[in-house]
């Protein structure tokens, strides 16, 4: 593992050491992270799929219902009872946070409460088919904006797991081995410095005694002269 150029000092390993238990710790919550988004998105995902099957199995059931009315009235008492609809809705767009992911939260009220509003003509020269595929089309408006708002959600999701999973990564394979290898290399630099320290300090300790051990073999056997006074 390559380690980063950096000079031998204790301050620089006070630093490295500080470096790695901030990334230690933020593997720890980065990888809590991507486990709670993974945990949520597949939520999500299950959800998006029998919401998918339910919004398509009403749009079809829509269409057969438009196609058989379209069969039973001309095209111009089709249109003219299609052309000004009675019925307003209004979609507000939101958002909820969700693991620090904005995802979007659609909502929509009617104009009126009214649940017979949704029928902008009368009963009188218009087929039951139409009916029931304004109705099937009224009725899935709720899974359809639900739909909307999960797979963009799964979207947003993905893209943030994707982006954690690589700084987990990077932390994990790059930062954590290369500041460990870098505070070995430092710690070991500096035990050595301290040995070849230790040792200088012996041999200035040795050639001293032997400096001593020769000066007093030098002056052994002299008499000292001390001087009296007569």
């Amino acid at each position: 593992m390559a380690r980063a150029q950096v000079n031998p000092t204790r301050m620089e390993l006070t630093r490295l050491k500080k470096k790695l238990v901030t990334a230690v710790r933020g593997h720890k919550l980065l990888k809590d992270k991507r486990d709670e988004l993974m945990r949520q998105f597949l939520d999500l995902v299950r959800e998006n799929m029998d919401l998918r099957l339910k919004v398509e199995k009403g749009i079809q059931d829509a269409n057969k219902n438009f196609v058989v009315a379209k069969s039973t009235m001309s095209k111009e008492v089709l249109h003219t009872a299609l052309m000004v609809p009675k019925q307003e809705v209004f979609v507000e767009a939101g958002k909820k946070n969700v693991m620090s992911v904005d995802i979007p939260d659609f909502s929509y009220k009617t104009r009126t409460a009214d649940e017979n509003d949704i029928y902008s003509y009368g009963f009188a020269y218009t087929s039951s088919d139409l009916d029931g595929a304004v109705k099937s089309l009224a009725d899935i408006l709720p899974d359809m904006l639900r739909l909307a708002a999960i797979e963009k959600s799964c979207q947003l999701m993905a893209a943030e797991i994707e982006k954690t999973r690589r700084r987990v990564n990077a932390l994990e394979h790059v930062i954590i081995p290369e500041t460990r290898e870098t505070i070995k290399y430092i710690t070991m630099k500096l035990d050595e410095n301290e040995r070849s320290t230790q040792i200088r300090l012996m041999k200035v300790k040795d050639m001293m005694l032997k400096e001593a051990h020769d000066y007093e073999s030098k002056n052994h056997g002299y008499p000292i002269e001390v001087e009296t006074s007569k």
